[in-house]
């Protein structure tokens, strides 16, 4: 068992102050690998989620990670509930209506398929797992519906030693609030393929390079994002960054839909308690003001 004075933690603290700033802090992931920490719109106490970014990044899902990507635990319908993309339900209906949806049985016995209606999941593009593996070199990709939380990897100060380090995360956490990890990794992710370097072309293989995955540097995903994959027609620029962006705060909403809520009620719970220890300080005092101590 490690005991640490007051002057080691002292000195821990004020390494790990040293080790990040609060604009580029780089994250370190489970393979070592690095990845900056990025400025999101629903980062800190007060965030919230930018609905247009929400509804381009749904595009990118649509358009680009659907042909591979499943989503089981989305409904159409949560794509208009407050906090959400910021869809009408006529938009909802309209959206469901472009999938086609497996049915059944009918009065037959048979299986069919129909339009999709708002109360629908979002249709998977394989029909089992079984499925989803063979066409994709022996392994299914994973579902997005929870991969924003799934993937966040081990974050904060790095000082070399991993007993310290997991000491200096548990302050660091709770002091900046820090929470987006996983949108920061799976940006990383879209945004680092690179072109293999010699020496490891041979652990590569007929993967892909990408320094930012968390098991490795090799992939088996190809790229998926590229300049002007895909229309935007509010101005946004079409670049493989903002693709990824988009779509990373698409598939943190997706994660926590409910984040805006449960930000709200937490602040309110701190000022709460923030005013009740008020009043039961001044109580305190006004009650024990007589008694001599």
């Amino acid at each position: 068992m490690i005991t640490l004075t007051k002057n080691a933690v002292r000195a821990l603290v004020v390494a790990g102050a040293l080790a990040v700033s609060s604009a580029g802090a780089m994250a370190s992931g489970e393979g070592g690998h690095h990845y900056v920490k990025q400025d999101w719109s629903f980062a800190g106490p007060f965030g919230k989620f930018d609905k247009a970014q929400l509804q381009r990044g749904f595009k990118i899902y649509r358009e680009v990670c659907s042909s591979c990507h499943s989503m089981d635990y989305v409904a159409f319908r949560n794509l208009g509930q407050d906090g959400a993309l910021g869809f009408t339900e006529d938009e909802v209906k309209a959206i469901a209506a472009e999938y086609e949806v497996e049915d059944g049985p009918n009065a037959d016995g048979d299986m069919f398929t129909r339009p999709g209606k708002p109360f629908d999941h979002i249709p998977s593009p394989f029909p089992n797992v079984e499925a989803a593996a063979a066409a994709n070199g022996g392994k299914a990709p994973p579902d997005l519906s929870l991969i924003a939380k799934a993937r966040a990897a081990s974050v904060g100060p790095d000082v070399g030693i991993e007993v310290f380090n997991d000491i200096l995360r548990l302050i660091w956490h709770p002091l900046t609030t820090y929470q987006e990890y996983g949108p920061d990794y799976i940006f990383a992710l879209l945004t680092s393929y690179e072109e293999t370097p010699e020496d490891l072309k041979e652990v590569v293989g007929d993967k892909y390079y990408n320094p930012a995955f968390g098991s490795g540097v090799a992939i088996g995903m190809a790229p998926p994002l590229s300049d002007e994959l895909v229309e935007y027609t509010d101005g946004t620029p079409m670049t493989t960054e903002q693709y990824a962006r988009d779509v990373t705060a698409f598939l943190m909403w997706a994660a926590e839909p409910k984040l805006e809520e449960r930000k709200h009620v937490g602040v309110n719970s701190l000022i709460f308690l923030v005013v009740l220890s008020f009043l039961l300080f001044f109580t305190k005092r006004k009650l024990w003001s007589g008694v001599k101590h």
